[in-house]
């Protein structure tokens, strides 16, 4: 049996990702920095027959708890197969450069690039241990770059802070999947679609479920290659 761990995955994507991997058989580890709600995701997933699942208290602000996720997987586990970095946050409104507070922009940061750079390195001795080992960055097709230039989406200008966040990440998974080259690791950045979660006031114009299915799509299909960015089209520009 295959083993997923999944960052913020007591709630939105996070939850139906581990939901859906756990119903197609893998053994999925629930990331929460919040216990109580972590063990409340658990305790739904267990109403609905699913008893392949176990919590992980996770914060992914805090090298602490990172490190202490680690050790208590490595009791549990000799190897990872599946990284899903999906914990995030918007940073709420407005967000143009222009007036935004930069300690706001530090906190979204912190979360949206640090978070997953320290969690991915605390993580990667338990992946290299896998046949296949699969990275996935939750990332947003506002990270792209060419989308932005192009001006074609205005929609995009209100979203500076988190937009920049996942470019970050986006080239965090490129510089990651080039290190990593010459091994069996495959590292993507993949956009779920904007959908309807806390992350946006529930406006988003598609289901968690549908969200769920693209990420899981990239965890699961062979061909894909590393260091590439997706979302439910295809490639996604940087």
């Amino acid at each position: 049996m295959k083993t997923v761990l999944i960052t913020g995955a007591n709630k939105g994507i996070g939850f139906e990702t581990a939901k859906q991997l756990a119903q197609m058989g893998y053994f999925v580890y629930l990331g929460s920095r919040d216990k109580t709600k972590g063990m409340d995701a658990i305790n739904k997933l267990k109403d609905l027959g699913i008893s392949n699942v176990a919590l992980i208290e996770l914060d992914v602000t805090n090298i602490n708890s990172i490190k202490q996720a680690r050790q208590e997987l490595e009791t549990k586990i000799e190897t990872l197969d599946v990284l899903i970095n999906n914990a995030g946050i918007s940073g709420g409104q407005p967000q143009n450069f222009t007036v935004h507070n930069i300690d706001n922009l530090r906190k979204v940061f912190e979360t949206n690039f640090f978070g997953v750079i320290q969690t991915t390195q605390q993580f990667l001795g338990l992946l290299e241990k896998s046949n296949e080992p699969v990275i996935v960055n939750v990332s947003s097709s506002l990270g792209s770059l060419t989308l932005h230039s192009s001006r074609q989406n205005p929609d995009f200008d209100i979203y500076d802070v988190y937009s920049s966040s996942k470019t970050a990440l986006n080239a965090f998974t490129v510089m990651l999947a080039n290190d990593l080259r010459n091994t069996n690791f495959k590292i993507n950045s993949v956009c779920p679609g904007y959908t309807a979660t806390d992350l946006n006031q529930f406006q988003g114009t598609q289901t968690v479920e549908q969200a769920a299915n693209i990420v899981i799509k990239y965890v699961t299909l062979e061909n894909i290659g590393t260091g590439k960015s997706f979302n439910k089209d295809g490639e996604v520009a940087w």
